[in-house]
């Protein structure tokens, strides 16, 4: 098994769109961190497809793609938190961060898509050290994630989209605090 993970630009759209396809991917977009609930609500999926195609077209790429032996086959969304804008609305990640929320240089990874046939083969370890070195490379200070913990309470695969704690917690994340018994929010820091 050959795997390659590539930033999700323009010219790679059709390929994001076949790994997001799974679970709530094709209608999401990824785009619940962007948008808040009222416009979330009133965006249709067309509406959301158009966001993500328009992202990708843009300066930097908002996530990366996995390929499994030349066939996309998952997806993470990372970048700076400000970018993401419902992190900086959600309860769990306000009360729970150390870091300003303002902070550019506090990078988030906020959202995974694995698709069926290639789960439970470490596809969302890698895609993790995939987006770390991104976070590094665009000069990051701190990575954040906000995995759900499968072992405090069992998940849909639709759920976790989030991540998982133990995949954050092998890659040198470590728990800043738990707004919920099921969920955590997880940090590495990559320079003072």
């Amino acid at each position: 098994m050959t795997i390659e993970i590539l930033p999700a630009t323009g010219d790679r759209f059709d390929d994001a769109e076949i790994a997001l396809d799974s679970g709530d991917g094709p209608e999401c977009q990824c785009q619940w961190w962007l948008l808040p609930n009222g416009p979330w609500k009133d965006a249709s999926i067309d509406d959301r497809t158009e966001m993500f195609r328009t992202e990708l077209a843009g300066d930097r790429p908002p996530g990366l793609i996995a390929y499994v032996d030349g066939e996309p086959a998952g997806w993470v969304r990372v970048g700076p938190r400000t970018t993401q804008p419902r992190l900086v609305r959600t309860r769990d990640v306000t009360a729970s961060t150390e870091e300003p929320l303002d902070a550019d240089d506090v990078w988030a990874v906020s959202c995974f898509v694995v698709r069926t046939e290639h789960r439970r083969k470490g596809l969302t370890a890698r895609l993790l050290d995939a987006a770390v070195a991104v976070a590094r490379d665009g000069g990051a200070r701190v990575v954040e994630g906000y995995p759900l913990d499968p072992a405090a309470a069992k998940k849909s695969s639709n759920q976790l989209f989030r991540g998982v704690l133990p995949v954050f917690e092998a890659a040198g994340f470590t728990v800043v605090d738990r707004p919920k018994p099921d969920r955590a929010l997880v940090a590495l820091t990559l320079r003072d």
